[in-house]
């Protein structure tokens, strides 16, 4: 017979083992690459603000294209080799992932509402009526949303109010940020995963959870634009008194410089990132002129020779393509009204943003201060994977750590439409928010 002091001992092992959190797995799912990182409940340092990844694992990214899936089998298969890396080193077993992705036709918007206060302090239940009349106010036909973040509370139309909670006024203001993508992708992305044997836990914005892990607090406060250039998205994040105010996409990014150069020295795709990765640069250098080049001609013809060509001609065609890019990206943003700040810096993060003088045109373009972002406060990454190609991965993982608390959980939002239980009229009025998600998003 087992002693009292065995059976107390199972017991607290048994309550240790329920209570133990599942491992948080990010997939980074872009056009060039698929990345995981696997961190463990014990990898968060609260009082430090640190991370520690148990985990990391990338593959050659297949079956995407641009920002949409192609191949629904070869993506599948990118992911659940991703994770089995991770899963290998990290000496674990991953069952559900978070996808960071551009795609979709990704787009942000803003609501607003207001409710009246008596004369008492202001609680959490005011706070959930205020979100309820603002989330009542989103109509997205045909959209998924994929984040529901507060920006800014006001009181008595006083704004810049972080936390209401316990101040006295006779009105209570919020200001939602609406991040979505399209339900059908979205549904793509939901079956992909699920052809991996993995379960969907959420889609996340890749500009959002960039900036999470690129940017430092005084950025976020004093304003800050988080450009993620991916293989095939460019987009951007703004932030402003320390909260997302607004997220931009564009469905050009490295991979169309790529083929750009493919297309003007006729060698192959293969042949063309190499030529980019060794000697691309988006700015002039000197003897560019009489320096040459050699690329891999197209097709398998053992007797044609290498493509042979001036440096300048590189420069030449990756040059006008980053720069349009950018420029497009500005126009964007100030059509779209987004509130930047006078002050605010360029941050890029994403694979593509590592090519010789990209900054230089950044900073051409925008006219602001801009510096290269790397995932901060996980100091033990192996070299391979601390660059701005990373930034999306670590992001959820600082998002899932330290992010900001959302209206909607991630979860509610990814299984929203799929339950349809009648609601207690009782209930309060989280849980009928969180009905209404489900009935109408």
């Amino acid at each position: 017979m087992a002693r009292p002091d065995d059976r107390k001992q199972a017991r607290d092992g048994l309550k240790a083992a329920l209570a133990r959190q599942p491992v948080i797995a990010a997939v980074d799912l872009g056009a060039s690459k698929v990345a995981c990182f696997v961190m463990k409940p014990d990898g968060v340092r609260r009082g430090e603000r640190t991370l520690t990844t148990a985990g990391v694992g990338y593959v050659q990214s297949r079956g995407v294209k641009g920002a949409t899936i192609c191949s629904m089998d070869e993506a599948a298969e990118a992911i659940a080799l991703a994770v089995e890396r991770a899963e290998s080193v990290a000496g674990v077993s991953v069952q559900g992932v978070t996808i960071a992705t551009a795609g979709g036709q990704m787009a942000s918007h803003r609501v607003s509402a207001r409710v009246s206060i008596g004369a008492r302090p202001i609680s959490d239940n005011d706070c959930s009526r205020a979100l309820a009349s603002a989330l009542a106010q989103i109509r997205l036909p045909g959209r998924r949303p994929l984040h529901i973040l507060p920006i800014a509370w006001s009181v008595d139309g006083q704004k810049g109010v972080r936390d209401p909670r316990a101040m006295f006024g006779k009105t209570l203001g919020v200001d939602l940020l609406v991040i979505s993508v399209a339900e059908t992708v979205f549904q793509t992305l939901s079956h992909c995963v699920e052809r991996a044997h993995l379960q969907l836990e959420g889609v996340v914005a890749a500009p959002f959870v960039s900036a999470l892990a690129a940017l430092e607090e005084d950025e976020m406060d004093l304003g800050a634009i988080c450009i993620d250039m991916g293989g095939g998205t460019t987009s951007a994040a703004v932030f402003s008194g320390g909260s997302l105010v607004h997220v931009e996409c564009l469905p050009v990014g490295g991979e169309h410089v790529t083929q750009d150069i493919a297309r003007g020295l006729s060698t192959s795709r293969a042949g063309a990132e190499r030529i980019k990765t060794l000697h691309g640069s988006a700015i002039a250098s000197a003897n560019e002129d009489r320096e040459m080049i050699e690329a891999p001609p197209r097709g398998d013809d053992p007797g044609a020779g290498p493509v042979i060509a001036p440096r300048s001609l590189l420069k030449g065609i990756i040059s006008p393509r980053v720069e349009e890019t950018l420029e497009l990206l500005r126009e964007r943003l100030k059509a779209s009204g987004a509130p930047i700040e006078p002050g605010a810096g360029i941050v890029l993060t994403g694979g593509a943003s590592q090519l010789a003088g990209v900054r230089e045109v950044a900073v051409r373009v925008f006219d602001r201060p801009v510096r290269l972002g790397r995932p901060r406060r996980v100091p033990h990454l192996a070299d391979a994977v601390t660059g701005p190609a990373f930034c999306a991965a670590a992001g959820v993982l600082h998002r899932a750590a330290f992010g900001p608390r959302e209206a909607v959980s991630g979860k509610i939002l990814a299984g929203a439409g799929k339950r349809r239980e009648p609601v207690d009229p009782s209930a309060g009025a989280v849980t009928k928010v969180a009905a209404w998600l489900r009935d109408n998003l």
